[in-house]
């Protein structure tokens, strides 16, 4: 077929930006899981290994944690030390972050004197070290590295300065992942953040997911989540365009209630949010 020289050269940008559509989405990429000994990013990590579009990454804290994993593709470092990452970091196309502080009760904890629970932080474990600075190392990283997509996985709850969350150990944890989250959405990476509801440790698959945001879904009866869903939306994340430059909150519906969530592209459609 010959073309007229005008409509010839739009031809070939049409092909091109149609060809480097199909490559942002159908393409093997190296993606990284930080986090990827903990409960969530475990599970994002066996995920990943078991589909064929990623070479998957995981940074851990320890050897242990290193062994649990396989081995294969682990690294450890310290989110916290910008220094110990590049290793991790280098040469990835995306990145999916999953790291966050975790509080612990303190000992001597008993229910039946009818005293709340006191909860800490170990050291260099505190939400600003690790949600906050440790995030942005990371985000810095993968920047550094030619990143093209970073999925943050948040919480919800972080409208409400003065949410319970706060209170533990006075970490302050929803407070400072908002401001990573933030520092994320100006770093000029495109970037899906994902503010999961309560997480619960049950199969996923099976329930319908809901998008909602501005902490709305917190006064309903639908703010939880699998953290196997969580993990889900994470990978669905790095399979649509429609996910990128999107901030949301992340909830289902309890199980037998609608219809389980397959279309995934159709649900980012439907994110308006950038932050």
């Amino acid at each position: 077929m010959v073309l007229p020289g005008g409509a010839c050269e739009s031809f070939l940008v049409v092909k091109f930006r149609a060809e480097e559509m199909a490559s942002s989405e159908d393409s093997t990429r190296t993606v990284l899981v930080t986090g990827a000994g903990g409960r969530t990013g475990a599970i994002v990590f066996d995920k990943l290994k078991k589909t064929e579009k990623f070479v998957v990454r995981g940074l851990v804290r320890t050897e242990e944690a290193k062994a649990k994993l396989g081995g294969k593709g682990v690294f450890i470092g310290d989110v916290t030390k910008a220094d110990t990452l590049s290793a991790a970091f280098e040469g990835i196309d995306a990145l999916i972050i999953t790291t966050s502080a975790v509080p612990k009760m303190k000992p001597g904890f008993d229910p039946s004197k009818g005293a709340p629970p006191e909860f800490y932080f170990e050291e260099n474990g505190y939400p600003e070290q690790v949600d906050w600075i440790g995030q942005k190392n990371q985000i810095d990283a993968a920047k550094a590295a030619g990143c093209k997509h970073i999925v943050l996985v948040g919480s919800m709850g972080g409208q409400n300065p003065n949410h319970m969350l706060n209170s533990l150990g006075n970490g302050k944890i929803l407070i400072w992942k908002r401001k990573a989250e933030e520092y994320l959405s100006q770093s000029g990476v495109p970037y899906t953040i994902i503010r999961a509801g309560g997480l619960q440790d049950k199969d996923g698959g099976i329930r319908e997911l809901i998008v909602s945001k501005d902490d709305e879904l917190m006064n309903t009866d639908t703010k939880s989540i699998t953290r196997s869903d969580v993990a889900e939306m994470c990978i669905q994340s790095l399979l649509t365009d429609l996910s990128k430059n999107k901030a949301f909150d992340l909830a289902s519906k309890p199980e037998g209630q609608g219809t389980p969530t397959t279309d995934f592209k159709s649900l980012f459609a439907t994110i308006t949010t950038p932050f």
